[in-house]
């Protein structure tokens, strides 16, 4: 029996492995922007604290150097958050990309299976033709032999 031998399977095992590259790069991407989200939510909660500490500090007595180094710290708190938003934003970005990327490589890889399951058919009906066309000579033949003999 013929053995089915697919050209294009450096092609396709290229396409897998790329794949997998992509798929890791996704992974990575989502891991970034997870940290990124966390360190925002991270320095929220920090300003948070701040706010708490200056209530607490305005309603106990009025150390002005006190409220007014929980408020510098809370400004500051605010100039993080809003550069923390951005590296947010960029990492979303990222993940966004690197899906992107991981899409059209897994749309690749089917392209290239699904041609390799097109010629996987084509052989199995090229096998099966020369089985039948075999069949039919040697069914010719016992006929043929058959006719003379009698």
């Amino acid at each position: 029996m013929a053995k089915f031998f697919y050209r294009m399977q450096n092609i396709l095992d290229i396409k897998l492995k790329l794949e997998e590259q992509a798929k890791q790069e996704y992974a990575d991407a989502q891991y970034r922007y997870q940290q990124e989200v966390d360190k925002l939510e991270g320095l929220k909660k920090r300003r948070l604290d701040y706010l708490e500490e200056m209530r607490g500090a305005a309603s106990d007595s009025l150390n002005v150097l006190e409220l007014d180094r929980l408020n510098d710290a809370i400004f500051v708190m605010d100039d993080r958050i809003r550069i923390q938003k951005d590296q947010v934003f960029h990492a979303l970005a990222e993940v966004e990309r690197a899906r992107e990327k991981l899409n059209e490589s897994m749309q690749e890889r089917k392209t290239y299976e699904k041609l390799k399951e097109h010629q996987f058919e084509n052989f199995l009906q090229e096998l099966n033709a020369e089985e039948m066309k075999e069949i039919d000579q040697l069914v010719s033949y016992k006929y043929n032999s058959n006719e003379e003999g009698e």
